[in-house]
Formats: structure tokens, sequence, C-alpha cells
């Protein structure tokens, strides 16, 4: 049985998991105490039918490998059913509201799932599902954040260095690629989970290519108020000296124009047109750091027991040498396999467990 310490009382059942800043380290330790519990039963193959006859629906504005199966494997492992929608195939194509969205399906079912990466709609679009829904909404993945994907990185990072991770190296660093606007959630939740462990954390990036302001400013101050850090560079072998973990992947130059500020603060629709006017300039910039890689000569930079990590999928030849990625220091399928786990323990706790 899973147990915590503290004078709390963690509860869960019924909340939103929008992102992780809205829930207490204990409480998220809770969550990787029965993630590890259901990977061991997973692998005894003992049953775990938490959620039996629980409904889960899925509505995915944006494609996945990781996150769409991991959910509906993992509802279908804790005895309920994951129910796949796309918004062509609802009345969201014809303009229903989240509100009334919201309404019915928290009405037909025990849980919402969500991914919607579209900058500046996406986390809204989630906050206004579960501001009307009665079912917890779970944040598949939007343009601010990825739970779901953080969680997992730090249960595969607490099996390689074990739990106490004060004063671990992580270098969180934009590599290049060049197929889309790849949404900041990843990086993102990845500061501002990573501080509040304690661990030391270098973001790296080329100048100009920064996250969003606000989500820097708190997990500066979660590195304070956990005893991390946060460190910013613009050079990748600085970044790579020394580390423990290296996670170096693609994010989108939503920023290239030097106006982060009045972009978030625009109407999402303005927003996207100014991005799709200058996409050309953010594409010529995207081009000038093509040796942003991660290769062997800047693993050598890393400690001897450190690890390669990345959400996948994994631009070959772009973000990754093969010869890493598929290296010795790769943690990448241990990564994505605890998607699974980490996903159960989520569902587990907000659609069955107690409040």
């Amino acid at each position: 049985m899973i147990s915590y310490g503290g004078s709390s009382d963690p509860f869960f059942k019924g909340r939103h998991l929008i992102t992780l800043q809205d829930f207490t380290k204990e409480e998220i330790d809770v969550m990787l105490d029965l993630a590890r519990e259901l990977k061991l039963k997973f692998y005894r193959g003992e049953p775990t039918p938490l959620l039996l006859y629980k409904v889960l629906f899925l509505i995915f504005f944006d494609e996945s490998t990781r996150t769409r199966n991991s959910m509906q494997a993992g509802i279908a492992q804790l005895g309920g059913q994951g129910i796949f929608l796309t918004p062509d195939k609802m009345q969201i194509a014809h303009g229903e509201s989240a509100r009334d969205t919201a309404i019915i399906l928290s009405r037909f079912g025990d849980g919402i799932g969500i991914r919607h990466c579209t900058f500046g709609v996406g986390n809204r679009y989630m906050r206004a599902i579960a501001a009307n829904s009665r079912a917890p909404v779970m944040n598949l993945q939007d343009d601010y954040y990825h739970p779901f994907q953080v969680l997992a990185d730090l249960m595969t990072i607490q099996e390689r260095f074990g739990r106490d991770l004060k004063g671990l190296k992580v270098t969180i660093s934009w590599a290049y690629a060049k197929s889309h606007l790849k949404p900041l959630s990843v990086p993102q939740s990845q500061i501002l989970l990573f501080t509040r462990y304690g661990m030391e954390v270098t973001l790296a990036y080329p100048e100009k290519f920064d996250l969003m302001p606000e989500i820097v400013e708190q997990a500066r101050k979660n590195a304070e108020d956990h005893g991390g850090k946060l460190n910013i560079v613009h050079d990748m072998d600085e970044a790579f000296k020394d580390a423990d973990v290296v996670i170096p992947k693609n994010w989108g130059g939503f920023f290239v124009l030097g106006n982060a500020k009045e972009l978030m603060e625009m109407d999402p629709a303005e927003a996207m047109k100014i991005l799709k006017e200058n996409e050309k300039v953010i594409w010529e910039e995207t081009e000038r750091y093509k040796n942003w890689i991660a290769d062997e000569r800047r693993m050598n930079l890393t400690k001897k027991h450190s690890i390669y990590m990345h959400a996948l999928p994994a631009d070959r030849g772009r973000e990754v040498v093969d010869s890493v990625i598929d290296g010795p220091h790769s943690v990448v399928f241990d990564e994505a396999e605890n998607r699974i786990h980490t996903a159960k323990a989520v569902m587990a706790l907000l659609m069955g467990g107690r409040s």
C-alpha cells in the first residue's frame, strides 16, 4: 500500500489536473508512489481494477502516440474505458462552446482528458472546460503545460538517482528541429517541477528562444522555496558540462520578435496572425542554430553516469544523433514506458480516489 508522511492529508477525487503547480509536493509524491506500485503489479501480471466501469473521454486537437495510448491502455488496465474523440467528429467543429461540451461529457462519464496545444488557445480552452465540468479534467498537453510527461520524467529520474534529488544537475536545452512550431509546454513543466525537488536546473537556449516569462519567474520562486536552482545560459556546451541529466528538445521560437509580453496578453487570434505573418523570420532564426544537437562530443561533457532523456518523438539527425538516443546514456524508452504507469496513478486518484 502507498503511504505518505507529513501533517497534511492529500485528497484527489474530482480535482482537475491542469498543472502540477496546483498540487503540493506531498500530493505529487503520492502520485509517484502509486505509479511505482502499479508498475510492479503490471510486471507481476496482477490485475488493478481501480476504475471498474469508469469512462474517460479523450479529446485530441493534436496528434499523439504516447499520450493517447498511455491513457487508453491505462484506463483499460484499470477496468474502465477510454473514448477517443477528435474535434472534427464532434460539434466543436460547428462551434459548440467549451461550456456545453463540458457539461454534457461530464454527465456522460467520469473524466475528461484534453490535448490542445494551439498557442494562446489551448490552456484557455482547457480551463473553460474545467470550469464547467463536474468530472475531473486532465491536461494531456496544452500550450503552457504537459503535466503527464513531466510526471513520467520525474519518475524516471528517481529510478536512476533515488528519491532525494537535491543538488542533481539537470540540463534542459533547446535543440534544432524544423518540423513545426513545437509547444513550450514540456520544458516549462520541467523547470517548474524539477526546481520543486531541489534540482539544480540549467535552462539553455539560443537568445530569443525564451520560454514564457511568468513561467520562468514561477520556476525561480519554486527553486527559492525548495532549495533548487535555475540558471539560464545561451551556450549548449556550457549547459552539458558535468550534467547528471540532459534533456535536449526543440521548442518553437514564439518570441523571436521580442514581443513575449504583448503576444501573451493579446487576443489569441491576433497573436496567431502575427506568428503566421512572421513565420519566415522565425524559421530563418531557427536555421542559425543547426549546431544545437545532442551528439557524442556533448555527451562526453556530461558526467559518466549521466542520462539522456527526450519526451519523443525525437527529430533524429537534428535534435540528436542516433548513437546518443540509441546509446548507453539513453533512457527514452524507459521514460516513455513510465507514461502509462503515471497516467494510471493520476486517473486512479482523480477519478476514483477518496475526497
